[in-house]
């Protein structure tokens, strides 16, 4: 990222700033979504079950797939060995508190709610290869097993980073977690060694993790997504939909970034060095996304093929053409715009109101992959009460998790800001011995 200077803490200053304790009033604020957005789901399943299950489809696959693709940026940041983000990764860490909730979340979808979202449950597919890949038992088994790889690995990296903090300082965190961190520390050795044999390991599991998640989210994308509609398919389609998540991870951790900051008082950790950084990042795939978004219509229209463009001109007739335009200004042409400047980038304000736009016209387009897909034509979309509801109910569920783990564990990565030997890592060197490893190992 940038070649700003790096100013080293102390790791008293960082626990002096980093520990202060969440207000309760923000763990009762979620809940009281969590249950607004039950009761919602509730309700709606007598009223109109259809909805309700397009709904909270919508959500799980907004939130899942941001989540994940937060902790594959974290992952990324291994492979990259990057070290302007040391002072504020651990905020986006948090995402993988969701990604065992999400597993448990999208079993309803499968078991109970399936015939009011998949066309498979009652409609044949157009060609006996896609009546194989689009067959219940193997739908349901490929999407669980998965779901449960990516949320297995990305679990599994995110403890190496925090049993690199919790072995130093295990009274960092909640008293609640206090046995989680205990066990962490078993076999914990001297900080040095440690350092070591973590950046080894994270950074085979760093590369294991993308495989997973690019090919994971593409079989997810295909299976809950881009095959609610059983005569489309696109080549382009898992990466636009991934990369939107991807682009909405991005966009969330700077809101993130930016609230911490102002609730620790961490100006002295957090500077406009990581916002600018932020914000650039936030351009960046927001360009790409476009990219990706413009490339794959273009070869639709280009090809004119009926069974891919019925897909896109569906979105652009009656009830579903404001939101489509919607999500062309609000994920696109807005924060493409509006982040082109580095002022744009380093003023708090405005990066907030670009990537909260982005937000929800990211959300919006979930919503537009789902909805015109199962509904057909309609000349008014339904969008309200059911929709709002729900998506206050995941947004609860996700600020719990999230909370528990900032709660739980140290909230910066305080051994790689401050530890002696956090800069041996550009050289790796075998744990065991402490000796240079040849640069192919």
């Amino acid at each position: 990222m940038s070649l700003h200077h790096e100013r080293v803490p102390t790791r008293e200053e960082i626990l002096a700033i980093s520990e202060k304790p969440l207000p309760k009033r923000l763990g009762t604020i979620a809940l009281a979504l969590a249950v607004v957005g039950a009761v919602t789901f509730l309700v709606g399943l007598f009223v109109d079950a259809d909805r309700a299950w397009r709904a909270y489809h919508v959500n799980w696959l907004y939130w899942s797939v941001l989540s994940s693709a937060g902790v594959m940026f974290v992952a990324v940041q291994r492979i990259t060995t990057a070290r302007w983000s040391r002072p504020i990764i651990r905020f986006m860490e948090g995402y993988v508190a969701f990604l065992p909730v999400a597993f448990l979340l999208i079993l309803p979808t499968l078991f109970l709610g399936s015939h009011h979202i998949f066309p498979w449950t009652h409609e044949p597919p157009p060609v006996h290869e896609k009546e194989i890949y689009f067959d219940g038992t193997f739908l349901t088994l490929r999407v669980i097993l998965t779901l449960a790889i990516i949320t297995a690995m990305s679990l599994w990296y995110v403890y190496t980073s925090l049993r690199l903090d919790v072995g130093h300082m295990p009274e960092s965190g909640a008293t609640w977690a206090a046995g989680l961190r205990a066990r962490m520390r078993n076999g914990f050795r001297d900080e040095r060694r440690e350092i070591h044999s973590t950046h080894s390991l994270q950074g085979k599991l760093a590369v294991a993790l993308a495989f997973v998640f690019a090919f994971g989210w593409s079989v997810l994308a295909w299976d809950l997504s881009m095959g609610l509609s059983l005569h489309f398919q696109s080549a382009l389609y898992s990466w636009w939909f991934f990369m939107g998540g991807w682009l909405c991870s991005l966009t969330l951790f700077t809101l993130l970034v930016l609230a911490w900051r102002r609730y620790l008082g961490a100006d002295a950790l957090i500077g406009d060095k990581h916002f600018h950084d932020l914000g650039k990042l936030c351009f960046a795939f927001t360009a790409f996304w476009g990219y990706l978004t413009f490339s794959q219509f273009l070869i639709i229209w280009y090809g004119n093929l009926p069974e891919e463009t019925h897909w896109p001109r569906l979105r652009f007739l009656g009830g579903w053409k404001p939101l489509a335009v919607a999500v062309i200004f609000l994920a696109f042409l807005i924060p493409f715009l509006g982040l082109l400047s580095k002022a744009a980038k380093v003023n708090k304000k405005t990066l907030a109101a670009f990537v909260s736009i982005s937000l929800v016209g990211l959300w919006l387009t979930r919503y537009l992959e789902v909805y015109p897909s199962t509904y057909g034509e309609r000349a008014q979309a339904p969008l309200g009460l059911w929709e709002i509801g729900t998506t206050l109910g995941f947004a609860g569920i996700w600020g719990l998790c999230y909370i528990a783990f900032m709660s739980a564990f140290p909230r910066m990565r305080h051994t790689l800001m401050t530890s002696p030997y956090r800069d041996e890592v550009q050289v790796p060197c075998d744990p065991e011995t402490m000796e240079p490893l040849p640069a192919h190992e």
